[in-house]
């Protein structure tokens, strides 16, 4: 049963707040990038510069989310989600009224960094409303489609606001709806937080692990221009990994450390989280090649694009709604497998759309089964990786599966970039004479092709992973637990 007094406000209620952040922290990664033409003519962008607009959030976003995680359990969970959406919040009003590159990456960044404590905060909320069962089943089926819909409405959402209003209602759309959140989580959402924590915080672990994950981001982010093998990405990769590494020897000695080694030793949550990271490194880079896709290639407009992407984010939810019938029926390890199969399916067929593709009949229902598979896999993931979970790990438990999903989604954009762009310029250089339109077209599906497949494979090595890292024993008791019977919510 949720742990609610009769007191306090439903359970669902307390779900719809936290979610409603959520949409707003996930739309935010998608939905400048339509209005990135815009914001580049108006503030005077250079092309290098450009990529921040996105690139300083997610640094932020992904840099942060274990510190979020840890403060929360420690802080308390409702104070940090609060104070997460406030950050959120006026960063979103610094963005819109923002004159300049400088100004515009720095509010971004700060948006980032509301994003990290808003996430984990959230989702840990759930976790210790709802108790493992059917109810906190169908709260994270939820809360996944929410998180993987989220980027797809982006898209739409950017479009629309660009195109009828200006760039600076992408952001300028948070202020209402954060302040809104702000006014009900502090009514209606319960505190909570580790019973009797040590309130000593763990300077030397926060600065290590954000500086480790931070310097990993920007690696992988800058790797697609400096090259996979340079110096530079050589050099901050290596610096990161030794942070991290120092981190988890200094944690191992700590009384009270920010994060607990010896969670990782619960194979549930280690298998969700590798896999996690492989589903959204495909997931991610999926959108961005459609998108330049849809409006490079075929010729949409900001606008035709958000909305060819609107049936897929339907489609998303539709996929977590079945899931939390599979969940009961096959388990979540199956039904996660599952997804990703179907998902993996859907990008292959996605292959087969050309240069000259019709969405309705080439590309979207490619999409359609790839969308289908993702609601499938997100829903008994979330599960598994919050499942077995203590109260007081909550937050360290949701922070770690936030980040695996921002450091999967940069290096899958990353990579795959990185593929695709190769078959591109190879396929250009190969002609020998500059390449006319109909060519270079030709060229840069080529290269969209092999980051699908890629993409898939992705997904393919996930359900490998699996069915390899979890046997029945390790889920023996998240399978009694979804089938334990409890009353349908009105």
């Amino acid at each position: 049963m949720p742990r609610f007094s009769t007191r306090d406000a439903s359970p669902w209620l307390v779900l719809v707040i936290v979610c409603f952040a959520q949409f707003m922290v996930v739309l935010d990664a998608t939905i400048s990038n339509v209005a990135l033409p815009s914001i580049q003519a108006d503030l005077g962008f250079s092309e290098a510069n450009l990529q921040w607009v996105v690139n300083g959030y997610t640094l932020l976003f992904g840099g942060f989310l274990l510190l979020g995680g840890r403060a929360a359990d420690l802080l308390g969970r409702r104070k940090l989600f609060v104070a997460g959406v406030a950050l959120f919040t006026l960063s979103s009003l610094a963005c819109a009224l923002a004159t300049s590159e400088v100004t515009l990456i720095v509010a971004r960044a700060f948006q980032g960094l509301g994003a990290a404590l808003v996430s984990p905060a959230a989702l840990s909320i759930i976790t210790t409303t709802f108790a493992e069962g059917t109810e906190r089943t169908r709260a994270l089926a939820i809360w996944g489609g929410i998180a993987a819909g989220g980027s797809a409405v982006g898209l739409l959402l950017g479009g629309v606001l660009t195109e009828l209003l200006s760039w600076e209602w992408v952001f300028l759309v948070n202020v209402p709806v954060g302040l809104g959140v702000m006014a009900v989580a502090l009514r209606l959402v319960p505190e909570s937080r580790v019973a009797g924590a040590a309130r000593a915080f763990d300077l030397t672990g926060a600065v290590t692990v954000t500086g480790g994950l931070l310097l990993l981001v920007y690696a992988i982010v800058k790797a697609e221009q400096a090259g996979w093998a340079s110096l530079q990405t050589l050099g901050l990769g290596a610096i990161a990994l030794a942070l991290l590494g120092g981190f988890l020897a200094w944690e191992a000695r700590q009384a009270a450390p920010l994060v607990r080694v010896g969670i990782f030793r619960i194979r549930t949550l280690a298998a969700a989280n590798a896999v996690m990271l492989l589903v959204v490194a495909g997931l991610f880079a999926m959108f961005f090649f459609a998108t330049i896709h849809l409006q490079r290639v075929l010729g949409y407009s900001p606008l035709d694009a958000g909305v060819a992407f609107l049936p897929v984010s339907a489609l998303i939810l539709t996929g977590s709604g079945v899931s939390t019938v599979l969940v009961k029926r096959i388990g979540p390890r199956g039904t996660a497998i599952f997804g990703m199969t179907v998902g993996a399916a859907g990008l292959l067929l996605l292959t087969q759309a050309g240069p000259t593709a019709s969405y309705w009949t080439d590309m979207f229902p490619a999409l359609a089964i790839m969308a289908f598979g993702m609601g499938n896999a997100f829903v008994p993931l979330t599960i598994i990786a919050t499942s077995g979970i203590s109260d007081d790990d909550a937050g360290l438990a949701s922070g770690l599966f936030n980040t695996a999903q921002q450091i999967g989604g940069a290096l899958g954009l990353a990579v795959l970039s990185t593929l695709a762009a190769d078959r591109t310029t190879a396929d250009l250089a190969e002609l020998g004479r500059a390449p006319s339109l109909a060519e270079t077209n030709i060229a840069l599906v080529d290269g969209f092709q092999m980051a699908y497949v890629a993409a898939a494979g992705l997904l393919a090595l996930g359900a490998v992973l699996l069915t390899v890292m979890l046997r029945r024993r390790h889920l023996a008791v998240i399978d009694a637990e979804v089938d334990e019977p409890v009353a349908v919510p009105a």
